[in-house]
């Protein structure tokens, strides 16, 4: 008798346990989204603008905390577009953008949607924003970087023999050493299609830049971007976008480093980075006003 009364106990705890490990990564999360949704809810109110963010992290979800990669898609098009759209034409907008990039359409939809919006447009970048990012970037009125952050290149990527993706200068510099008449027709269809890639993107930063800098300022700034300039992945810094010509503060936004936090990356098997967390988030002191943090 003594025996089945602990079998059953057994058996509830269990299924008690089991419950508990299932609910536990979601009510994880909700707690993160209402702590993000929180704080800028505050962050709104303290700089009086419409603060949308897109961070695209590694993050853990589910039952057995599978990463998810996130890149810029079509879904993030629609609901930046519908965030901005749903924002009243005299209200400022503050985006705050953490990418490793996407897919060209929709970073061209977002920033022309930032773009078309009659009220101030600032992008923050905390830490990176690359490629399409950038794209994003351009169509603001003001970049905010930290002083360590970067943004990327904008040359097109194309796909290749093998699934490879292929830079569309190098392809046209691979043409022009060989000869047309020494390649074979695939390079030439991939040839063709780098160059248009390569004249549609500089024509929708040009578009994007040359009322903040000028016509023959938004031409370099579109040739050093995209025309090959630098390799895909080369960190362009805040001196670099300063010398091009635009608008670039360093003064980012204390609460953006706090908002950060509140997306956790997955962890990896790779050794952690160990330090004394003090302070962990840079505070304005009593002397720094709005303007000091985030100037108009």
């Amino acid at each position: 008798m003594l025996l089945d009364i602990y079998t059953d106990v057994l058996g509830y705890l269990f299924w008690i346990l089991f419950f508990i490990a299932m609910l536990s990564p979601w009510l994880s999360m909700r707690s993160l989204q209402h702590a993000r949704l929180r704080l800028i809810a505050f962050m709104e109110r303290k700089y009086g603008s419409r603060v949308i963010t897109m961070i695209h992290r590694q993050e853990k979800i589910g039952l057995l905390g599978v990463p998810i990669y996130r890149y810029i898609d079509i879904e993030d098009s629609e609901a930046i577009i519908r965030a901005i759209r749903t924002t009243p034409p005299n209200t400022p907008i503050m985006l705050i953008l953490h990418t490793p990039g996407g897919l060209v359409l929709a970073a061209s939809q977002i920033a022309k949607a930032l773009k078309a919006h009659p009220a101030k447009k600032v992008v923050v970048v905390p830490h990176y924003a690359m490629s399409g990012g950038t794209l994003i970037a351009l169509a603001a009125d003001e970049i905010v970087m930290d002083p360590n952050a970067v943004l990327g290149p904008l040359d097109p990527q194309l796909g290749g023999p093998g699934g490879i993706y292929l830079p569309a200068p190098s392809i046209l510099k691979a043409v022009e050493v060989k000869g047309k008449d020494k390649v074979d027709d695939q390079t030439l269809i991939l040839a063709d299609m780098a160059e248009k890639a390569i004249n549609q993107v500089k024509e929708l930063v040009i578009e994007l830049v040359k009322d903040k800098v000028g016509e023959e300022r938004a031409g370099y700034i579109a040739d050093r971007l995209v025309g090959g300039y630098y390799t895909h992945d080369y960190p362009i810094t805040v001196g670099h976008l300063k010398e091009m010509g635009l608008k670039v503060s360093t003064e980012v936004p204390m609460e953006v480093y706090e908002l950060m936090t509140l997306y956790p990356q997955a962890r990896t098997n790779r050794p952690g980075i160990e330090y004394l967390p003090y302070p962990t988030i840079p505070r304005p002191t009593a002397r720094e006003t709005r303007s000091e943090i985030f100037p108009s």
